[in-house]
């Protein structure tokens, strides 16, 4: 049995769980895709899956949802693909204008944001106020808000440090928290997106028939509507075209991305809440080889 070098965890807790070593190179199924990883971009769920069971999993977990990886092996059911994906339904072909971690960056966080769109019912023309918009989430969000759901003023809160990197995105202004309440803004917005799970502070902003769309669980509001997660392989295929022309960008914290052998610290990092756009892991051993379903997500 062929064996590949993996990060993994066999009990819940905290990042320490973590460790690095050998788990065999599975074969794929009949609608199953065997990968070769080259960067990995974090998200908040995977450190919730590790710290307790939010979803069934059987014991070793290897963590990540977004993934940009060459394909080098496929089920007999696999039609599409034969080179290089970013994550059969759930996987896109990455454009060439991205390299790897650009590309593992965008699969959750931008699929998530548009989704709240969708669920809260954005029309044409609405005002928003995007809370938290240097996230992962939050700086696509500002990206799509005008660019594919014709929003006609956005605003968006974050910290002052925080502050010239959330304006690049296309907000119209940028709150400081810090230095502004809620209740000290005198505007009032048609739709209020949280993506930290400040609802109950930041309600005071929105309409009364506003919509208010939290991506956070448990909600912080009974006004707020959960926004879930739908993937589509198809709507990541629909993004090519604006990908392609530069309209839409991944973020990558300014940082940079973390080494594979610095998975720990990356995911100390993330769960200070304080990255700014995703944190990718890249540089992996050209041996490390994963696969995923591809009825689900990158390992959901």
């Amino acid at each position: 049995m062929k064996m590949q070098k993996a990060w993994f965890y066999e009990e819940y807790g905290p990042k320490e769980v973590l460790k690095l070593g050998d788990l065999p190179i599975p074969s794929p199924l009949h609608n199953q895709l065997l990968v070769q990883v080259h960067a990995v971009a974090l998200n908040p769920i995977d450190s919730k899956r590790r710290l307790r069971p939010i979803f069934p999993s059987e014991f070793p977990v290897v963590p990540g949802c977004d993934m940009a990886r060459m394909v080098i092996g496929k089920g007999v059911n696999v039609k599409k693909f034969d080179s290089i994906v970013v994550e059969e339904n759930l996987v896109a072909k990455n454009t060439k204008c991205l390299s790897f971690e650009e590309a593992a960056s965008l699969p959750l966080a931008v699929q998530t944001a548009i989704e709240g769109f969708k669920t809260g019912d954005f029309k044409k023309g609405e005002t928003m106020f995007v809370v938290g918009g240097a996230g992962g989430v939050g700086t696509l969000v500002l990206q799509l808000a005008k660019l594919l759901f014709g929003a006609s003023y956005v605003v968006s809160s974050c910290s002052t440090p925080k502050v010239k990197f959330v304006k690049q995105f296309g907000a119209d202004k940028v709150v400081d928290y810090t230095k502004t309440k809620y209740e000290d803004i005198d505007e009032k917005f048609d739709f209020l997106y949280d993506t930290v799970g400040d609802c109950k502070k930041s309600i005071v902003i929105a309409k009364n028939d506003g919509a208010i769309i939290d991506i956070t669980w448990p909600l912080s509001h009974s006004r707020a509507v959960y926004s879930s997660l739908t993937v589509s392989g198809e709507m990541l295929e629909k993004l090519r075209p604006y990908l392609e022309r530069g309209e839409l960008k991944p973020v990558i914290d300014p940082r940079g991305e973390y080494s594979f052998e610095n998975v720990i610290e990356a995911f100390g990092y993330i769960e200070t809440g304080r990255a700014r756009g995703k944190v990718v892991v890249s540089c992996f051993p050209l041996e490390d080889i994963l696969q995923y379903q591809s009825t689900i997500l990158s390992g959901y």
